[in-house]
């Protein structure tokens, strides 16, 4: 039998994979076989550098995610370097952290725009190229516990992360029926430059992983295998999924 998590041949867009989560879904995706095309504002050189160490291949296109005008132009960058687009990891994120009486619109329209009006119109740019193509694809969003909680201190990004879970499940219902899978993954609380302020504070960690059953806060590699599995013909008929990877923290 083949492997069914076996990516030889697939083309990968992952967004935000200059660090944390994405660029370890990045190196995960191509040690499966995909040609990897990064997607950051920042430099993505490390994780070229990791991808290529291990014979993979890749392709980085810097963007500003937080405007819809780079979106078309990052589509068919990676469908000219790789000859089709197969995958599209939406990871790209921000959060901002305030209390609720006295949270900016700026802050709010930060993280909205990055992190749910971002991973809309780029899914949209990127099913505009399957449907052209004719082909099968997979969109995976990084959704996030916060998908199912209210959490503190970060209204914009809660009310995000809600609103990829519900957009996840749209747009499953609508492109199931032209060959992509849309899903997502919830990661739980993971050691990123994200949520330093929280890891780094001793009282908010104690508190944190008092709750984690694992007993430990996750690592981005923890993410990246959900990320494989999402992408591969083993998740063929996963449609609207969210898989949480949280340590058990939602099951506390």
């Amino acid at each position: 039998m083949s492997n069914i998590f076996d990516l030889e041949g697939k083309v990968a867009i992952v967004t935000g994979a200059s660090t944390g989560i994405g660029q370890a879904i990045a190196r995960a995706l191509a040690t499966a076989g995909a040609r990897i095309v990064g997607v950051s504002r920042s430099s993505m050189e490390l994780t070229r550098q990791q991808i290529e160490d291990s014979g993979g291949a890749f392709s980085a296109v810097m963007a500003d995610l937080s405007a819809i005008e780079p979106f078309e132009h990052i589509i068919e960058a990676a469908a000219s370097w790789g000859g089709a687009v197969d995958v599209l990891v939406n990871n790209a994120g921000v959060i901002r952290r305030d209390d609720p009486l006295n949270f900016s619109e700026r802050d709010w329209d930060e993280v909205i725009n990055l992190d749910l009006k971002a991973v809309f119109f780029l899914s949209q740019a990127f099913a505009r190229r399957v449907v052209a193509q004719g082909s099968s694809a997979k969109i995976i969003n990084i959704a996030s516990v916060l998908s199912f909680q209210g959490g503190i201190r970060v209204p914009s990004y809660a009310a995000a992360k809600a609103g990829v879970a519900g957009l996840t499940r749209l747009l499953a219902c609508e492109w199931a029926p032209k060959g992509i899978n849309v899903n997502a993954i919830a990661p739980g609380y993971c050691v990123t430059d994200a949520t330093e302020p929280l890891w780094a504070d001793a009282a908010r960690n104690e508190a944190i992983l008092a709750r984690i059953p694992a007993g430990r806060w996750g690592q981005p590699d923890d993410i990246a295998g959900a990320a494989v599995f999402l992408a591969s013909r083993a998740a063929d008929y996963c449609h609207g999924t969210i898989l949480v990877v949280d340590g058990g923290w939602l099951a506390r």
